[in-house]
């Protein structure tokens, strides 16, 4: 679920459009730590040795199997630092073909099983604090019984309920009921640092293309759609399915906030992967 800006209205009557798909989507993983791991050399301390996987992620529309999104990167483990003094951390970083480059940090922890609250696609003043309550701006949109062509076909996103468009995490729930869970990793990940209680607590980050980020002010200058911030959670889940046959799965939420118009617009996107 992502809302975009619409010049000159060439799709629909307003200045944002949102685009809602179903997907398919496949990611791939190769190791390149090497025998050793990833070399990191210290001039502060000792060398450290990351544990490296590269990723691809491919997304296509499940309705006409169009391609929504290519994003090659890496996972690295990085064990823990006395200078910066920081624990054991996991990076993501990655590189989205519309001009933007994620370097998200975050930890890694083990429970039984996973704990997926609510995500929101409701809009909101940029510098407002994003919890979902702060200086929200809804827009019509976001109610599905209003016919509008400033919204994606919903005959290309049947199975497509209100609940769902007003929390897209519970795709993630509905995959997970009729399972049996007996244990999960999670790893939480963000750009933002500086994120109050954010481990560690420097570094990370994202960087625009200067089409992405503009130039001056509104409403005749500023970000064409640049994205500030991105989070995520990735839970690995093992136990048994509804047929009591072992299970395996990768689960994930993304939000990834695009300031433009002067304000901050979510940008959900939520998965459920199994082996192949």
């Amino acid at each position: 679920m992502i809302w975009r800006p619409n010049f000159n209205n060439t799709s629909g009557s307003s200045r944002h459009f949102l685009q809602l798909n179903m997907t398919a989507e496949t990611l791939s993983f190769t190791d390149i730590s090497g025998d050793t791991g990833i070399a990191n050399r210290g001039l502060l301390q000792d060398d450290i040795f990351l544990g490296g996987l590269a990723y691809l992620q491919t997304i296509n529309d499940s309705f006409d199997n169009s391609g929504q999104h290519f994003e090659p990167g890496v996972f690295n483990n990085v064990p823990a630092t006395s200078n910066p003094l920081e624990p054991v951390t996991v990076v993501r970083m990655g590189s989205i073909p519309h001009g933007t480059t994620i370097n998200m940090q975050g930890e890694a922890f083990t429970v039984p099983t996973p704990i997926i609250g609510p995500s929101s696609i409701t809009p909101f003043r940029i510098g407002s604090v994003d919890d979902g309550a702060t200086d929200l701006v809804p827009f019509p949109e976001e109610d599905l019984s209003v016919a509008l062509d400033s919204r994606t076909d919903l005959a290309r996103v049947a199975g497509l309920t209100q609940t769902h468009l007003a929390n897209p995490n519970l795709f993630l729930t509905d995959a997970l009921a009729g399972q049996t869970i007996t244990n999960t990793v999670v790893i939480t990940l963000t750009s933002d640092s500086l994120a109050p209680g954010a481990v560690p607590d420097a570094g990370g980050g994202i960087d625009n293309i200067a089409f992405l980020v503009g130039k001056g002010t509104p409403p005749t200058g500023g970000p064409n759609a640049v994205a500030p911030k991105v989070t995520c959670v990735f839970w690995i889940e093992e136990g048994f399915d509804s047929s009591g046959q072992p299970l395996l799965q990768l689960q994930y939420t993304q939000r990834v906030i695009l300031d433009f118009g002067g304000l901050s617009w979510p940008h959900v996107t939520v998965a459920t992967l199994r082996p192949i």
